[in-house]
């Protein structure tokens, strides 16, 4: 029995998180060592994440005739993005406002060490609207993939798809088998990688209670635990009720997806899980077209872990720095992160750029107030990337039942019976019937 559980790849992952957090408490120097370790997984990870998506998106689009019907999945993926973050980013604005969080730090930024945080802010200013935008699009078409960028990627995908739509019928169903074959290739890179999820998970436990040590987290605990709470009740409350409506469970899709879930709380990324979670949302009776367009598409405009943590952390430095905001200075914030949340993405550390840049746009919190949370981000980018992996799961089937293509028979039937066994290790490319 002991041999059966030790031998499914979420357990191990558990054990793995259990013995890096002990060797980085008692042995810090040696746990900052593993840092490598959990680094080389998210390489491993992210160096298939572009050839999955464009083959995953461009087999979606060419396999629908229909190009007004993709462009309706799309605009009401968007759509339900923007609805959604806004709750996110409200929450987080309206929860530190109710408890004041940062207050009676009476932290003096002029005692802070700016160089700490020099390098996001460096990034932050050098990302304006139109560089954003500008940036969607690749100098060449590999420089896409050899750059990673989602955005980018999608935009070829979606390009070559309605390209392949618009051959001959003998053409189509060639360049759509040559897709698909391409597919099942990368996928199969990602069945052998996500075998080292457990030293991954090491790696990056031991690295970071190492390198910041259990301390760091307990000096700044109140906002952590603040940060945690209204994460979770997001996930409990806003999307319970939206996978209430679709006709789910929130709690059960939860446990469903449990394997990403510890995958990602060990890397601190949810991109690390990307190809899983696509695989598992087809096979709760989301299409296969949807789920290749809203959920790479959602990776970078549909962050609500990111968003909660924009508005709270902002709101914690101004009452940890006695900056006083207007009411009118509270909505730029969440305007302004309306804007720059869409430029994170599900790599770690992208959360503090953003939010690095939003601070800019309001002068009167000391931007050099970002070193105050400089110790403690390792911490918080674990909640933004597991809030940001269920805020996509979600959003895919939502989108899927508004969109009339969700199988709610299956998707009853599927999470009343769980994941399999050895779900993650059973991947098989998206559009391709699971068994």
């Amino acid at each position: 029995m002991a041999r059966r559980w030790l031998s499914l790849l979420y357990v191990q992952v558990l054990i793995a998180i259990a013995i890096g957090v002990t060797l980085g408490a008692l042995w810090p120097q040696l746990g900052a060592a593993m840092k490598p370790l959990g680094d080389a997984f998210i390489k491993l990870i992210k160096m298939v994440i572009a050839p999955v998506v464009f083959c995953t998106v461009v087999h979606g689009i060419a396999s629908v005739r229909d190009a007004s019907r993709v462009g309706r999945v799309g605009l009401k993926a968007i759509l339900y993005f923007e609805v959604v973050s806004t709750f996110a980013l409200a929450m987080g604005l309206i929860v530190a406002k109710l408890f004041q969080t940062g207050s009676g730090f009476n932290i003096d930024p002029s005692q802070l060490d700016a160089k700490s945080v020099a390098s996001y802010t460096a990034r932050a200013k050098a990302d304006s609207v139109v560089d954003h935008l500008m940036a969607i699009i690749p100098d060449t078409f590999l420089g896409a993939f050899a750059g990673g960028d989602l955005l980018q990627v999608l935009l070829l995908a979606v390009l070559t798809g309605f390209a392949i739509n618009a051959l001959p019928e003998k053409l189509q169903h060639a360049a759509s088998h040559a897709v698909d074959s391409l597919a099942a290739i990368f996928f199969g890179v990602v069945k052998i990688v996500v075998k080292a999820a457990p030293i991954g998970a090491f790696g990056a436990m031991a690295f970071t209670i190492g390198a910041y040590g259990v301390g760091s987290l307990l000096r700044l605990g109140e906002l952590v635990a603040t940060f945690y709470l209204t994460s979770i009740g997001f996930v409990l409350i806003v999307l319970g009720l939206i996978a209430r409506f679709c006709g789910f469970s929130i709690l059960r899709f939860i446990a469903y997806i449990r394997e990403e879930l510890l995958i990602v709380l060990g890397t601190s990324s949810s991109e690390s899980v990307l190809p899983q979670i696509m695989q598992k949302l087809q096979r709760l009776g989301c299409a296969p077209q949807v789920v290749g367009l809203t959920v790479p598409l959602g990776y970078s405009f549909n962050l609500d872990g990111t968003n909660i943590y924009m508005t709270l952390a902002t709101m914690f430095l101004a009452y940890a720095t006695n900056t006083h905001l207007t009411l009118g200075q509270e909505l730029t914030i969440l305007l302004v992160a309306m804007l720059t949340s869409k430029g994170a993405s599900g790599v770690t550390g992208a959360g503090f750029v953003t939010l690095a840049a939003t601070l800019s746009v309001i002068p009167d919190i000391p931007i050099q107030a970002l070193a105050v949370l400089v110790g403690i981000d390792k911490f918080m980018s674990e909640c933004r990337a597991l809030t940001n992996l269920v805020g996509n799961g979600v959003a895919c089937v939502a989108v899927s039942a508004w969109e009339g293509e969700l199988d709610r028979t299956r998707l009853r039937e599927e999470l009343a019976r769980g994941p399999r066994t050895h779900d993650l290790e059973d991947v098989v490319p998206v559009g391709r019937p699971a068994e």
